[in-house]
């Protein structure tokens, strides 16, 4: 059985299609290429298409290190480049999609991700993957340790983007952001819509075609 953090890293790894070129954010969704099936290729900010296995032993070198400073191999035929160039690449629009976390998400889509009054984590390169990426999916706990709401009206913190999240993904539940709000697709076996509502300060719109989450 998964942990928390890896089953939301399998359900949002499910938004990815053979030849998407896709970035990964630091924590939950760096785990995503864990569940993902060949021809994804995974970028990486400092300057690198095709993110392999982890690196062991003698493989290990600092010059190749996913966001979360985890080295790896290449796969055969990554594509190396200065840093100058992969934000290039990611502001253009030809990335697939992003993962990433959140420290709280609003009712329009609005993600605020790198601060708190206080404590400042590094915006890094998410304000450049919220604008370019065709998809942003935010991987998180669905509250945070002390039980307050990360899906709010309105951010409280410093925004990284506005109106940029196209879905999130919890462990207990996968919303949708839309133009006429959030919708409430797949629930956790054993959780209800109410359960989930009470956890949300938007009030969510339920999708009539909605599912239990695979296990």
């Amino acid at each position: 059985m998964l942990d928390n953090r890896r089953f939301i890293a399998r359900r949002a790894a499910r938004y990815f299609k053979v030849g998407d070129v896709v970035n990964l954010g630091i924590g939950i969704p760096n785990l995503c290429a864990e569940f993902t099936e060949k021809g994804i290729m995974f970028e990486t900010e400092n300057g690198l298409i095709g993110v392999g296995d982890a690196a062991t032993d003698v493989m290990v070198t600092d010059r190749f290190c996913d966001a979360g400073s985890n080295p790896f191999v290449p796969m055969p035929g990554a594509s190396v480049f200065d840093t100058a160039y992969s934000f290039a690449i990611i502001r253009s629009g030809r990335m697939a999609a992003t993962v990433l976390g959140a420290l709280q998400v609003s009712a329009r889509g609005d993600l605020a991700n790198w601060a708190t009054p206080n404590r400042r984590f590094g915006m890094g390169g998410a304000m450049d993957l919220c604008n370019g990426a065709r998809k942003v999916i935010v991987a998180m706990e669905l509250t945070a340790r002390d039980g307050a709401r990360k899906i709010v009206n309105e951010c409280s913190y410093p925004l990284t983007a506005m109106q940029c999240v196209n879905h999130i993904v919890t462990e207990q539940c996968v919303i949708d952001v839309t133009e006429t709000g959030l919708v409430l697709k797949e629930i956790h076996q054993g959780r209800t819509p109410e359960d989930i509502q009470a956890q949300v300060e938007p009030k969510l719109i339920l999708a009539d075609d909605w599912t239990v989450m695979e296990e």
